[in-house]
Parts: structure tokens; C-alpha cells; sequence
């Protein structure tokens, strides 16, 4: 991944005339719980390359999950849409799912929601503080963690780290 990762930003940076890093930090892995909490970190991770720079829409970006949750993609998907429904739980369809979905994104975009929320790239886990003390439960002692309430979203916890890692 590093290696591919390397290559696909010298290759943009050329393209675009830019130069820098074009990913901030390594992969990271946060656990999100279902329902809102899925809805929000949808929102955000297709935002990315809006927050970045490298297009206006979510929907000029061939790689991103928008293309598949607005319905634009039809061939060769990745994304589970039973499984995605599931994991939202509103019990909606998958129709009413890609108009609020697409409607959501078009206001990000209006308003200009782009500014990075380190509750979705820095946390172990956000959620309901029931799912977020579990989470913690199943990490043990590998990090130093801190269950705090998020400032952006009503009603979600984020676990995150609270030192160096691996203590």
C-alpha cells in the first residue's frame, strides 16, 4: 500500500503542477458504530479529495464511495447495499437512502463543510458511549486511551489515544 500510495500522489503532483505530501498521515483505522454515527463518516471519508483539493464533488472523483451510495455506479460495485442499509438501521430504501444521501452531499458542498475533524482521522472508535466503551473493552491495554464526548456530533463518544501508543 505504501508503495502504491507513493506513486498515485508523485504521479497527481506531477499532473497537477503541486508538489508536498498528499496524504497527511498513514492508514488508519477507526470503528464506527451503525446508524448517525455511519451516515456522518459516510459524509466525511467522501469529502476527502473535496477537502484536498483535487475536486469540487465528490462525484468527480472516480475512486470514492459516492459514486456507488448515489447510485452513479451500477457496474463492477464494491459496496454491500443490504449490508450498508443494515448497518444504518433508519430502515429506509435504498432509493430514499441515495436522494437524502446525494442531498446531504450537495449541502456539504454549498456550505463548504471541508475542514478536517480529527474525530474521524485520529479516534479509535466514535459511537454511542455504550459501543465505545466496548470497543475500548477489546483493545485491552495496547493504548494509552481517553473516552471524551465529541464536539461536533450530539450524542457520539470518540476513543482515542492519549499518548504514545502501545504503552
Amino acid at each position: 500500500m505504501q508503495s502504491l500510495a507513493g506513486d498515485f500522489a508523485q504521479a497527481y503532483n506531477i499532473r497537477k503542477k503541486r508538489g508536498g505530501a498528499f496524504w497527511g498521515d498513514r492508514y488508519h483505522a477507526c470503528q464506527i458504530e451503525g446508524g448517525e454515527h455511519l451516515w456522518n463518516c459516510l459524509k466525511y471519508v467522501d469529502m476527502n479529495m473535496v477537502r484536498a483539493g483535487a475536486v469540487d464533488h465528490p462525484s468527480q472523483w472516480r475512486w470514492c464511495g459516492y459514486q456507488e451510495t448515489a447510485g452513479l455506479r451500477q457496474r463492477y460495485r464494491l459496496i454491500d447495499r443490504s449490508a450498508l442499509m443494515d448497518a444504518l438501521g433508519d430502515g429506509s430504501t435504498m432509493e430514499s437512502f441515495k436522494k437524502n444521501y446525494s442531498f446531504c452531499i450537495e449541502e456539504a458542498v454549498s456550505a463548504q463543510e471541508f475542514s478536517r475533524e480529527a474525530m474521524w482521522s485520529e479516534s479509535l472508535a466514535v459511537g454511542s458511549a455504550r459501543f465505545v466503551e466496548e470497543v475500548e473493552k477489546s483493545l485491552r491495554n495496547r493504548f494509552r486511551k481517553e473516552l471524551v464526548q465529541s464536539d461536533h456530533l450530539k450524542g457520539a463518544y470518540i476513543l482515542r489515544e492519549s499518548g504514545p501508543g502501545y504503552a
